[in-house]
């Protein structure tokens, strides 16, 4: 009998630990950071791993195009890990425009993330460029400082798909040849640049995303408000003068309702008055 019980006990527990590895499956049975990723450079700099075990390859235009600066090394650089701050420290600028070429073979959605971080310049229409993806524009007028501040990491997501031999991207759609073209094309003011950048599977849920930064997300949210007054203001402007709300200047605090005020102060002599009148009254018609 104590046999057949330790066979059912361990039975169960075998079913038990069966169940467990099917729930782990299926919470984490996604590929890795590292499966999803296909190609990794960190521009201006030598190889390097991720905190998320993404290999980036020393930069293979090195000695070719460009010149690479790791003028960044002396700075901190804020919203990446202590770990990946090499990553921003380190870039390749060019005087003319250039780029890197990544061969693909599988169809899919892809990703493709491009690390930047302004050690130099500390204000804006400094550096301002554009990126072009096989041709086509998917960054315009990018300018570094202007969006994150000095020594900050900030990171570009384009996602595009590549199916039947087509590179779809941004609305538009060219012929795939095996080979996708990131260029960083030459603006008006100063180089473009590029401090690392990969090409993942996946969606842009699938990126793992930089560290908050409450001075830039205040920003961004002043922003969103100020954009949602500019709408409001055009669509009074559209409906005419009579639909503008009276209470729309706000240049100070709101004047206070003079009859919302509290009034027995004023109502308690005349209450204690009217009670000594009536009894002076009453004593004098006596007599």
């Amino acid at each position: 009998m104590r046999r057949v019980t330790l066979l059912w006990a361990l039975g169960l527990l075998l079913a038990l630990l069966s169940l467990l590895a099917q729930l782990s499956q299926a919470d984490g049975g996604g590929p890795s950071m590292t499966e999803r990723v296909i190609w990794a450079v960190n521009a201006g700099g030598e190889t390097h791993t991720d905190v998320h075990g993404v290999h980036f390859r020393k930069d293979p235009l090195e000695g070719k195009v460009g010149k690479a600066s790791d003028y960044g090394m002396r700075l901190p650089i804020l919203r990446s890990t202590p770990e990946d701050q090499v990553l921003y420290q380190t870039e390749r600028y060019s005087e003319d425009t250039f780029g890197y070429e990544v061969p693909i073979r599988d169809e899919g959605d892809y990703i493709l993330v491009l690390k930047f971080a302004e050690v130099y310049f500390a204000q804006s229409q400094q550096k301002v460029f554009d990126i072009r993806l096989n041709g086509h524009m998917v960054v315009k007028d990018l300018d570094i400082f202007d969006r994150v501040g000095h020594s900050t990491a900030h990171d570009e997501f384009v996602p595009f798909s590549i199916r039947r031999g087509k590179l779809s991207v941004r609305d538009e759609v060219s012929t795939f040849n095996g080979k996708l073209t990131v260029e960083f094309v030459k603006g008006y003011y100063d180089n473009p640049k590029i401090c690392a950048l990969y090409v993942m599977k996946g969606t842009l849920e699938d990126v793992p995303k930089l560290q908050p930064h409450p001075g830039l997300e205040k920003r961004e949210e002043e922003e969103e408000e100020e954009e949602d007054e500019r709408e409001t203001e055009e669509e009074v402007g559209k409906r005419g003068p009579s639909a503008v709300p009276k209470d729309r200047v706000r240049s100070g605090p709101r004047t206070p309702n003079p009859y919302a005020a509290d009034n027995s102060s004023l109502m308690f002599p005349i209450l204690v008055a009217f009670g000594v009148f009536i009894p002076t009254l009453f004593c004098l018609c006596r007599l």
